[in-house]
């Protein structure tokens, strides 16, 4: 399904109007936070690696105290109280839909889900950063963005039954399919923004990926190619600590924000978990991209609190006490402790919270088990155009093996 890049967007302005504006690598290797702000380390490393890592901003403590940063304050000085338990609601209905998605893969009503629990902040932060022209494109976990871009949730789910490619059109709401192949979108994002720019818009991009798509070879192009030609493009990386089995620091030897400093443009590391703080670091990266000031790379450092699919079972590869450390720092919980302390909520606002997030519940389970079977042989179809032999045995021994089920239902009456 293509996308339409001339939707109509303002003139941006040309890169030559940017002269002494912010420059490449600005934020490469700065933070401008507070101090305290890295957090628990993975038990596998040495206090010396602890000591070493660095700073990321960070407006919203895991005590859900308000944290002052000269540099990004001004990018959530108007949010309203009404703002934030807008931003809480966004996190819990989203995490409610991500709960409900993966008991129903349990109960075989899906083939498979990406979980983002322990994203909601990044995602949820990011995603309402963006204005409506600019464009979204996604990898298969970003649950939380497609709620902020208006994506019916369980519009995600028909890809993971396996009854559609994707069940939503990408131009309703700038938000593209979610992509399967890892780190492919980044290029497609860069060569989108590529072509806004080139129509005179001064709308922006966001490119989502992960730790591990950050080794891929499609990444370093797409950095490439958007530095070179001053890309109106966000990328926006949430570094949960996990490559499916792999940890980061097998993947880099450097912090994944300071890879953009070698690409000529800034990188920046936000506190993933901490809602505000994504909120801030994002507007500022996407206001910089519709200036035609060029690429961002933003590393959102959070934790994948459950299995990388539930294909996946993360208690083989990484040990308990690690996963308790990043609880204590609960985007949501976070958020709830400054509501409460700030005043700004009271028991009312939770219960209808809890009431929405119940009917939530029983819709999605209602939409999917209401959505028709998989076909299950359509694996086999237009895998060669003419035909082969080899396919025609295999669809002949896979019919074979879903026949034996339907034996053994009936021996067993």
């Amino acid at each position: 399904m293509t996308v339409d890049s001339s939707a109509a967007r303002q003139p941006r302005r040309s890169a030559a109007d940017k002269a002494g504006k912010t420059g490449t690598g600005a934020r490469s290797g700065r933070s401008g936070t507070a101090s305290g702000a890295t957090g628990t380390k993975r038990t596998t490393r040495t206090a010396a690696k602890k000591s070493a890592e660095p700073e990321l901003v960070q407006l919203l403590t895991p005590e859900g105290k308000r944290v002052k940063n000269a540099e990004y304050d001004a990018y959530v000085a108007g949010i309203t109280p009404e703002d934030l338990r807008g931003l809480y609601r966004d996190m819990v209905l989203t995490r409610r839909f991500d709960a409900e998605a993966t008991a129903l893969q349990r109960q075989g009503e899906l083939g498979l889900w990406a979980s983002l629990l322990g994203q909601e902040a990044a995602q949820i932060g990011s995603g309402r950063a963006t204005r409506e022209d600019d464009y979204v494109f996604p990898t298969y976990r970003e649950h939380g963005v497609a709620w902020c871009r208006g994506v019916d949730p369980t519009n995600l789910l028909g890809m993971f039954r396996g009854v559609n490619n994707g069940g939503w059109d990408p131009n309703s709401n700038n938000f593209h399919l979610y992509t399967i192949v890892i780190g492919s979108q980044t290029l497609h994002a860069t060569g989108y923004a590529m072509g806004i720019a080139k129509d005179g818009a001064d709308s922006a991009v966001i490119a989502y990926f992960g730790d591990g798509a950050s080794s891929q070879g499609d990444v370093a192009e797409s950095f490439t190619f958007s530095a070179v030609y001053n890309a109106p493009v966000v990328f926006f990386c949430q570094n949960n600590q996990w490559a499916i089995s792999e940890p980061t620091e097998k993947q880099t030897r450097v912090p994944l924000y300071q890879r953009a400093q070698g690409y000529g443009f800034p990188g920046v590391r936000v506190d993933g978990n901490d809602v505000l703080a994504c909120l801030a670091v994002t507007k500022w990266a996407l206001e910089r991209a519709r200036r035609g000031e060029g690429p961002t790379l933003v590393e959102a450092f959070t934790y994948r609190m459950g299995a990388h699919t539930t294909s996946d079972d993360p208690t083989r590869y990484r040990a308990d006490d690690e996963r308790a450390a990043w609880e204590a720092k609960d985007p949501i919980l976070r958020l709830r402790r400054y509501l409460e302390a700030s005043n700004h909520t009271d028991d009312g606002f939770f219960a209808e919270l809890e009431t929405e997030s119940e009917a939530l519940g029983k819709r999605v389970r209602e939409v999917v088990r209401a959505m028709p079977d998989p076909d299950h042989f359509a694996i086999f179809e237009n895998v060669y155009a003419d035909g082969h032999a080899l396919v025609d045995e295999e669809r002949a021994q896979f019919a074979a093996y879903q026949a034996s089920f339907a034996d053994a239902s009936e021996g067993g009456h």
